[in-house]
């Protein structure tokens, strides 16, 4: 085997686990195809990086000129007459020095060559002892870059009808605002132009259930420059829908014996340093403000809060297990790139408890746990999820509290809840929070993009660094085990995966607006304003559209709004004391009498049924 051969099998071993390696060649070989056409077209221009993603690669320039989404078509065809130059990838190892010389002109590639030689990757990545850590470098044609590959072996292995460049944005080099502003070109590459297609045809599908669209659209929740990024303001119909879910948790929380609080949005820095928070997360956080005597930290987590809560009281074993509760705003330093609309904010809402219970108690309190949140899923309609036990990497004593015995339990205890239930789960060592392990509930967005949305963490580490304590039957003094919780994760994320599941949409119980009024002539509009107060007054958000719009923009108004009923009334309603509902699919109901509607619309409601026709899930 030649050296180049030789370093192209060790190349393969480059490919992240999960991810399929021949689309993986494909995007990676792209993403330097892209730079060599972007390179022509650009002389001047500088390379970053330029790595596969999830359904396609990017690439960061510094370029000495604007580029517009009108450049993609130019830079699209250099890219397939590339591809049909069959240029093969040719590999070879450098020395650092070496290394410095060919990309001497360019700091982004000089500041990578100073990682690799202290054993990170051309992406920044740390790299372990076992990976490769040589420098290599990549020709095709006449580009080269700095890369551990691996690539296809020439251009022609790629399909020129199946990729496209999707757009341009900007990104701060290595996401530090500090850094230089650059250039980023997304694309999304398949096997096959059918493939592609399916993909295009996905993404049409995800812009018209994009939340942030629809959040504007159907006014649930605004952002303005003078508030700040990653701080979403929540509309009259966006509040409404949030409430609604708000009560409905609490009330479900109450019945299973959770009491509510309500504890300060601040804590001092001296608290953070004693949970651990400070030391762990302070780059997420925001910084302290600084007062006379003391420093106050936004707090990016409920709990301690709820700790300094139990520790407050001497405690019997009889009290256990005590359920503290709060829909708790939380504060986090997110990255201005990171942050979209509702599912990645600064300021968010968790729908957060804590259990305080014996270790006796942890399995049958984590098996409870997992009732409410599959009660509540099935409630809102949410089906396509899975479950995954997120673990500490042993390797990692900085990362992860150092105390062998106490993750194998925390661990264990885990394991066995969750074969109890029958439940399917994976493993992913490294996912853990930094005092235990945790059950994650990962959902997949309209884009197939996995998130967490509900978490149980299972935690001996702060009982005992807040030295809480519980009476046992022999009067001894014992640390209790606390269970961290979030059915619904933040108000925000839920809101946003609803709005994009729903298309906006949303299932009457949870809708903005759940009817309109609609007069066919003004004659009309007093018999409708008295349907609409008699129907407000019985607890349903009603309006009356009074406009002097035609009746069938009222009615396309109302669908657009996609509010569930227009209840159209003519000179026939005013006579019988009825309505004609027309849903907002587009059929219509019979008429009936307005107490037949009402009880309809209750019966929905009260059932929190998907359905618009009858009260039933």
């Amino acid at each position: 085997m030649t050296m180049e051969n030789d370093l192209k099998a060790q190349a393969v071993q480059n490919v992240p686990e999960g991810y399929d390696p021949e689309l993986y060649r494909i995007r990676h070989s792209l993403a330097h195809i892209m730079a060599q056409a972007v390179i022509e077209q650009f002389p001047g221009a500088k390379t970053a990086i330029g790595p596969p993603i999830e359904n396609g690669f990017y690439y960061d320039f510094d370029l000495p000129a604007k580029l517009g989404e009108e450049d993609l078509k130019g830079i699209e065809n250099r890219m397939k007459e590339i591809i049909r130059g069959r240029h093969p990838f040719r590999v070879r190892e450098v020395s650092a020095a070496e290394a410095r010389d060919l990309f001497q002109d360019n700091p982004y590639k000089l500041e990578l060559i100073d990682g690799l030689t202290h054993n990170y990757d051309e992406y920044g990545n740390a790299l372990s002892d076992d990976q490769q850590t040589a420098i290599t470098v990549y020709r095709q044609d006449a580009f080269l870059d700095l890369c551990r590959g691996p690539h296809v072996e020439h251009t022609g292995n790629i399909k020129y009808n199946a990729f496209k460049l999707m757009n341009v944005s900007s990104a701060y080099w290595h996401g530090d605002e500090n850094n230089p502003m650059l250039t980023r070109i997304y694309g999304t590459a398949w096997r096959d132009k059918a493939e592609l297609n399916a993909h295009l045809k996905r993404l049409e599908e995800a812009q018209k259930r994009d939340h942030r669209r629809l959040g504007r659209d159907l006014e649930l929740f605004m952002g303005h420059e003078f508030i700040g990024t990653g701080l979403p303001i929540w509309l009259p119909n966006g509040a409404t829908v949030r409430r609604i879910l708000e009560e409905y948790i609490e009330e479900e929380e109450r019945k299973a014996g959770y009491m509510h609080v309500y504890s300060p949005h601040l804590g001092k820095q001296e608290l953070y340093e004693k949970s651990g928070h400070w030391e762990h997360y302070k780059d997420e956080m925001f910084p302290p403000i600084e007062l006379r005597n003391e420093n106050l930290v936004l707090r990016p987590m409920n709990c301690p809060h709820h700790i300094l809560i139990y520790a407050s009281k001497l405690h019997s074993y009889r009290e256990l297990p005590i359920r503290i509760a709060e829909l708790g705003t939380m504060y986090r330093f997110e990255r201005s790139g990171k942050m979209g609309g509702l599912s990645r904010v600064r300021a968010m809402t968790l729908n957060d408890a804590h259990i305080f219970c014996t270790p006796s108690q942890v399995k049958d309190e984590f098996a409870d746990v997992m009732r409410l949140v599959e009660r509540a899923y099935r409630t809102l309609g949410i089906v396509d999820y899975t479950y995954r036990l997120s673990l500490r990497d042993k390797a990692d004593r900085e990362k992860y509290v150092d105390n062998d015995a106490m993750w194998d339990m925390a661990e264990d205890m885990l394991r066995e809840t969750m074969k109890a239930l029958d439940l399917p789960y994976v493993e992913v060592p490294g996912e853990a929070a930094f005092y235990g392990p945790k059950l994650d509930i990962q959902f997949r967005d309209v884009l197939g993009r996995e998130e967490t949305y509900s978490t149980i963490q299972i935690d001996f580490h702060l009982p005992n660094r807040f030295d809480l304590t519980y009476v046992d039957q022999d009067d001894r003094e014992c640390h209790p085990v606390i269970i961290h919780r979030g059915v619904l994760s933040t108000m925000e994320r839920m809101v946003a995966y609803l709005i994009e599941l729903y298309a906006g949409a949303f299932p009457v119980w949870l809708a903005p607006i759940q009817a309109v009024l609609i007069p066919i002539s003004d004659r009309h509009i007093d018999y409708a304003q008295q349907v609409t107060t008699r129907l407000a007054q019985a607890g349903f958000r009603v309006e009356l559209d009074d406009s002097n719009n035609r009746i069938n923009a009222k009615i396309r108004n109302a669908q657009l709004r996609k509010i569930p009923y227009m209840l159209v009334v003519g000179d026939r309603e005013v006579q019988g004391d009825s309505v004609s509902p027309r849903l907002r699919t587009g059929e219509n109901l019979a008429a009936m009498p307005v107490q037949a509607f009402e009880d309809l619309l209750q019966n929905i409601v009260s059932t929190r049924s998907s359905s618009l026709v009858k009260g039933e899930k």
